[in-house]
């Protein structure tokens, strides 16, 4: 992340989630405000030619893994309202537009972000038309320079209260100090907190196409700014998490995600390659 510019990372994920509305049928994520967030000029450029911008070889298979991610939070969080929670906390939360279309009576969010691309975001919003709802908070945080509790303090949160929270899109982007300070705060939260996020397996673990895959995509991110920092064992990770303080796993490989979501579909829309999912309860 370069100090005072917007993530860049933040606006492609957003591209790839407008664009599976356009491109996949059925939707895995249904999110009428995906397009309306990138602003007039690109939604028109998408919905007039959407191929052009998915037009890479491993394209549908990251738009796939965007799209997946963020409807395996949202499920979680459902399952987490439903149990009794009222707050839900976005850690790098980019263009993400859950909080504007939120669908949970009496639940508050939180959106963490770098301060920059908070502000970006702020203004995508009002160029869009995108009304802020009195349960959206903002809570900037540089994670690498300030605490999330520290943030989330600055920002009213409660952090005695039962809360869900999401990291995508996060996890490999930070050092693993700052990924500990981040998990054993919520670790810390009231009873039956967690957080769902995403990650990568090591390299060395990874199939030949899995490693071609990644490298392009690792330079692609170091270039713009953002490399790529960490990587996880999944069974050294949940053991890890463990002695955070988390008691119950859901983590999902490509395979668990493509039957979960993705069965079943003519278009052959799937995800591939090293990335995983995983939900983590205290």
């Amino acid at each position: 992340m370069r100090q005072g510019t917007p993530s860049r990372t933040a606006l492609r994920v957003a591209m790839r989630r407008a664009a599976h509305q356009v491109l996949d049928v059925p939707r895995v994520l249904d999110d009428p405000l995906a397009l309306r967030i990138l602003g007039a000029d690109r939604e028109s450029e998408l919905m007039a030619n959407p191929h052009a911008f998915e037009a890479g070889p491993v394209s549908k298979y990251f738009r796939a893994f965007m799209a997946v991610r963020s409807r395996f939070a949202e499920d979680t969080l459902a399952a987490a309202v439903a149990a009794g929670t009222r707050q839900y906390v976005v850690l790098g939360a980019g263009l993400d537009t859950f909080a504007y279309r939120n669908p949970h009576a009496g639940l508050r969010v939180y959106e963490v972000d770098f301060p920059a691309t908070q502000e970006w975001k702020k203004w995508r919003l009002g160029e869009a038309g995108i009304e802020i709802p009195a349960s959206v908070v903002f809570a900037p945080v540089d994670f690498e320079h300030q605490t999330l509790a520290q943030g989330l303090a600055d920002a009213g949160f409660h952090s005695a209260l039962p809360t869900q929270f999401s990291m995508l899109g996060v996890v490999p982007y930070l050092t693993t100090d700052a990924l500990d300070a981040t998990w054993r705060f919520v670790a810390a939260c009231g009873p039956g907190s967690g957080i769902v996020f995403d990650y990568s397996i090591p390299r060395a673990a990874m199939s030949f196409v899995a490693r071609r895959v990644y490298d392009a995509m690792a330079a692609r991110v170091a270039a713009a700014g953002e490399p790529f920092r960490t990587a996880f064992d999944p069974e050294e990770l949940e053991e890890h998490l463990r002695a955070l303080g988390f008691q119950a796993f859901q983590d999902l490989d490509s395979r668990e995600i493509n039957a979960r979501y993705l069965a079943g579909r003519r278009d052959g829309l799937k995800v591939g390659g090293s990335g995983r999912l995983m939900a983590a309860r205290v």
